[in-house]
């Protein structure tokens, strides 16, 4: 039988990484792992996964990153790099400045 899963992050949402290895905004929902089998390490590939646009310190970058590992963020971006990375929708959304939420 197969297990579905509903995923806890949409896009648009803001989310932190649990080892604080990055923060972003989720751009896309995999509902299970897209990528060769090796590259899972100790984490399930039977889970959501997030192509996330994350800040690093030498600006922006992609991430795919399990949902096991990411937090809610909402709290985590300063008020600073919100207005110089994204644009925010009536709802809270949040999305890469050069690219509207889908």
């Amino acid at each position: 039988m197969t297990q579905i899963h509903t995923a806890r992050f949409a896009i648009g949402h803001m989310v932190r990484h649990r080892d604080d290895a990055f923060r972003g905004v989720v751009m896309d929902v995999d509902p299970a792992y897209q990528g060769p089998a090796s590259d899972t390490g100790a984490v399930s590939p039977d889970q959501p996964f997030y192509r996330i646009f994350a800040l690093g310190e030498d600006g922006g970058f992609v991430a795919y990153a399990a949902e096991s590992v990411l937090e809610d963020g909402r709290s985590a971006l300063l008020t600073d790099d919100v207005r110089r990375w994204f644009t925010v929708d009536e709802q809270g959304h949040h999305a890469p400045l050069h690219a509207g939420i889908h």
